[in-house]
């Protein structure tokens, strides 16, 4: 029996999940990309698109909602399409507003609330008896003074819908944060505030089916990515070893994460942090974890997460069962850094355990994989020395 080929709309504001539409196309479907204007040149994998349609502007966090649908309802017109993916933090609201109006399945307006609201995430978390730093909305003046009086600082004010570490703010009193409030002005409500709590940061990234997590590995940022991005750091993470006690732990308050939100298929990062010998839930995402993790990932697991969230996509949509490749279980590490050189000849570096090197200008960065995780660590406080001492540039964030 000859296989339906869909329509698959993908709606990425940024330059990546390549590998996903290739896949795609490579399972007998057709694939469209909405993208940003400013990203009309990059590389994308255009043997594999149908067609790419440009949306105004450079900021794929101010797309017009409205555009954006008359486009698709255009499309629509002489084009079928059956599914609607957002590859990126800022494009998971777009998606699932396009899903609610064209009724596609898949996440809808309240459940995407979950995965890209950080205020929606903390409630929703708390409401199923997850543990969450303590954290309060800024709609109430009353309700924020209690917070600062009853809790303790430092705090975090961070935007509800920004990714990564952008737009947050460490705050060392109540009269701080007022000054900050008021700067922000009628945006305040667009904030949250959040007890800081100390302790090594982790993340979990995922493959769900039918409301199954299938797959997920567990790795430890060496340095939280607030204190890289805003301190102009080296970024690094690495794998934790697969049934030690605290991969156990934060692997069950993932699972209970990814169900408490509503994640039923596809891929997921999340970000954990463990204070005291507990286990806090931070935040989560409907994608695939940026900054190459995925790319780590794959080097210590086999499971390339952009090509199996394809697979589960396709086994969705033509209904038949998904079935997850061997897993093997590898170590990896990953060390990134922007880079005062715009090449980086990595042609000097002859270690066997590095699996990959970053291409990008201005950037420089490895992946190692070995068997052990030690070797790994080692291999990241080695080349953390090479990159600080012969590459590494900083532009830290604005708070």
């Amino acid at each position: 029996m000859t296989m339906k080929q869909c329509g698959f709309l993908c709606i990425c504001c940024d330059f990546k999940g390549g590998e996903f539409m290739r896949a795609v196309a490579e399972l007998g479907h057709r694939v469209y990309l909405v993208t940003g204007e400013n990203h009309r040149d990059d590389a994308w994998p255009r043997e594999a698109l149908q067609e790419i349609f440009f949306m105004p502007g450079n900021d794929g966090r101010l797309w017009d909602i409205d555009t954006l649908k008359q486009g698709a309802a255009g499309l629509m017109r002489h084009t079928k399409i059956d599914r609607i993916i957002a590859l990126d933090d800022y494009d998971v609201r777009k998606a699932a507003y396009l899903r609610e109006e064209f009724r596609m399945p898949g996440m809808g307006q309240t459940t995407a609330r979950h995965f890209y609201d950080k205020l929606a995430m903390r409630i929703q978390a708390r409401d199923a008896g997850i543990k969450v730093p303590g954290f309060t909305a800024l709609f109430h003046d009353a309700d924020i003074n209690h917070f600062l009086h009853t809790s303790q600082g430092p705090w975090f004010i961070k935007p509800r819908s920004d990714a990564g570490a952008h737009g947050i703010r460490k705050i060392t009193s109540p009269e701080q944060f007022w000054e900050h409030a008021e700067s922000l002005g009628n945006e305040r409500h667009r904030y949250l505030l959040e007890e800081y709590k100390p302790g090594a940061v982790y993340h979990v990234d995922s493959l769900s089916f039918n409301d199954d997590v299938l797959f997920s590995r567990t790795s430890q940022y060496l340095d939280p990515p607030f204190n890289v991005a805003h301190g102009g750091g080296i970024f690094q993470s690495h794998t934790i070893d697969a049934g030690s006690e605290i991969d156990t732990a934060i692997q069950s308050v993932n699972r209970h994460v990814l169900a408490a939100f509503g994640m039923r298929h596809g891929a997921s990062h999340s970000e954990y942090i463990v204070s005291d010998g507990q286990v806090y839930f931070l935040e989560t995402s409907a994608r695939v974890g940026g900054a190459h993790l995925a790319d780590m990932v794959q080097a210590a697991s086999g499971i390339n997460l952009w090509r199996e969230w394809a697979r589960v996509e396709h086994a969705l949509q033509i209904g038949q069962p998904y079935t997850l490749p061997e897993v093997t279980s590898d170590h990896a590490g990953i060390i990134a850094s922007l880079s005062r050189q715009e090449r980086v000849d990595y042609s000097q570096y002859q270690e066997p355990e590095i699996w990959w090197t970053m291409p990008k200008k201005h950037h420089v960065g490895f992946i190692f994989r070995h068997a052990e995780r030690q070797r790994i660590l080692q291999l990241l406080e080695h080349y953390a020395g090479i990159v600080n001492r012969d590459y590494h540039a900083a532009v830290p964030l604005n708070d």
